[in-house]
Parts: C-alpha cells; sequence; structure tokens
C-alpha cells in the first residue's frame, strides 16, 4: 500500500513540477505570478484532444501509438509556448513598468477570460481523452506501476534536465540568469531583455502543455476547469520549493504529489486539495522563501 501511494505520489508529483517550474522561471525574472498558467495547462491538454482528433478526420494510421503521441505533444508544447508569449506581450509588457498589483490583475484577468474562452469554444462537459496506452506495467513490491506512470515519470525527469541544460550551457540560458540577477544592468550589456523574458514565458508554457497532454491521458477526462486547480497546487509547489528556484520548483512538486497521495491514502481523499492549501499557509508562514529559495528579507 506504501509503496502504491508512492507510486501515485512521484506520479502527479512529476506533473506539479512541470506547471510549477512556468511559475518559477516567470518570478524569477521578472517576479511576476503569473495566474493564468494553469490554463496554459488545460489548454495544453485540449490541444492534445484536438490534434488526435485532427488525425482520426484524416485517416493517418500510425505504426504505434507513440507516433500519435508525440504529434500530439509537440502541437501542444507549440501551441502553448505561442500563448505564452502572446499573453506576455499583449497583457504583461505593457504594464512592466507600472505597480506590483496591475500585473497581477491582469493575470487574474487572462486566467478568466481564458477559461471562458474554453468553456464556450469546447462546452462545459468533461471530454474524453484518447487512451494511448494499454494496461500492462511492472509489478514492484506488491504494486504496480503501470505504463503511463512510468511514461510520465520519465519524461518529466526528461524535461526537466534538459531545462537544466537550457538553463546552465546555452547562450540564452546565461541571458535568462543574467536578466533575472539584474534586468537593468543586463540590458546595459546587451541583452535583449524584451526576448529573454518572451522565450521564458515560450519554455514555461511549452512545459505546461506537456503536463496537459500527460494528465489527459492519466485521468482520462478532462474539462475547462481543471487548469484553476493545478495552477494553484503547482503554484504550491512552486513555493514550497523557493519561487524562483527551477530545482527547487521540481522538489516542491514532487514532495507536494507525495504530501496530496499519502494524504488521500492514509486519511481520507475527499480531502486531498486541503493538504495543498495547508502546505501553503505553512510554508508561507514558518519559511516563506521555501525549502531551496533564498532568505529575501536579507537583501538589501
Amino acid at each position: 500500500m506504501l509503496v502504491q501511494q508512492l507510486i501515485n505520489g512521484l506520479t502527479l508529483g512529476s506533473v506539479y513540477a512541470l506547471i510549477a517550474l512556468g511559475y518559477t522561471m516567470v518570478y524569477g525574472i521578472i517576479e511576476l505570478i503569473n495566474f493564468a498558467h494553469g490554463e496554459i495547462y488545460m489548454l495544453g491538454a485540449y490541444m492534445g484532444i484536438i490534434t488526435f482528433g485532427l488525425l482520426t478526420t484524416l485517416h493517418l494510421t500510425f505504426p504505434t501509438s507513440g507516433a500519435a503521441l508525440l504529434i500530439m505533444m509537440v502541437m501542444a508544447m507549440l501551441f502553448c509556448g505561442a500563448c505564452g508569449i502572446t499573453i506576455e506581450r499583449l497583457a504583461y509588457r505593457p504594464l512592466r513598468g507600472a505597480s506590483r498589483l496591475a500585473p497581477l490583475i491582469s493575470a487574474l484577468g487572462v486566467s478568466i477570460f481564458l477559461q471562458n474562452f474554453v468553456m464556450l469554444a469546447q462546452g462545459p462537459r468533461d471530454k474524453g481523452f484518447p487512451h494511448l496506452f494499454a494496461g500492462e506495467g511492472i509489478d514492484l513490491f506488491g504494486s504496480r506501476i503501470s505504463a503511463i506512470q512510468m511514461f510520465i515519470m520519465a519524461t518529466s525527469v526528461l524535461m526537466m534536465a534538459a531545462l537544466q541544460l537550457l538553463v546552465h550551457r546555452t547562450k540564452i540560458g546565461k541571458a535568462m540568469r543574467a536578466t533575472a540577477q539584474d534586468m537593468q544592468m543586463a540590458s546595459l550589456v546587451g541583452i535583449d531583455v524584451d526576448r529573454v523574458i518572451s522565450a521564458t514565458f515560450l519554455i514555461g508554457s511549452a512545459l505546461a502543455g506537456v503536463a496537459g497532454i500527460m494528465v489527459g491521458m492519466y485521468y482520462g477526462l478532462i474539462n475547462f476547469f481543471i487548469g484553476y486547480i493545478a495552477g494553484i497546487k503547482a503554484f504550491t509547489a512552486a513555493v514550497l520549493g523557493g519561487i524562483g528556484n527551477i530545482p527547487g520548483a521540481m522538489l516542491g512538486g514532487l514532495l507536494l504529489g507525495l504530501i496530496e497521495a499519502l494524504g488521500a491514502g492514509y486519511i481520507s481523499s475527499e480531502y486531498k486539495d486541503v493538504f495543498a492549501f495547508a502546505i501553503l499557509v505553512l510554508v508561507l508562514i514558518f519559511r516563506p522563501s521555501g525549502l531551496l529559495g533564498k532568505d529575501i528579507s536579507r537583501r538589501v
């Protein structure tokens, strides 16, 4: 029972970690909590269904379901990345010099707009996600890891590792770190700050799109409201690990998934969402900088 709950928690935590990376990357550079990020994740799930429907309509067949899944993930990443860039340019960039409250209100407005847009365009009812994985799995210590769980965890680890390499080994990654440290100085030494910020939204949104595909496959159902709860939990994961800290977002997502799974398995599944919000309150009270975050109260 314990091993099974740990497996479920790591699967869920891997998804939270991917979404939390978008929150923490944006905050690390422009100190903005992008509350519309959860809706980007929701758009990724719907883009997966739309892409699969187009493939079916065009009567395109593939030797394995993996090819169709790859196309769905690529389309979700491209679409969500484009949405992230568009939101940054239209809703956040004009307010960059305003008070911190203005872009926060703008983020909430974008979130509400996207929810209602998808509800009107796709309908308020739940939509079934295509089953692309068979029921096979492997047994481990009396528990079972399904194929979809192995895929989610492996994909999340690979993408988080790729993000770490991008941030620390590439030119755009160095520009991101420089902009996060001092935006004005980065601009003075020739870094295109607007381009860096757009790239940050692109990468974070693309990761959220992949998370939307994986959750759709895992649960089999999606709706226009899934981005709200997932977004709040991913934000909690980012705060838990240390907002603005990429490894912290990964750690926070995994820990939150484990806490939620263990709480649902040993206490009550009806209160699984309560555990996430309780963790958020406790972290903000006792360690507002997060597990791996810097103590912001010591900044001069």
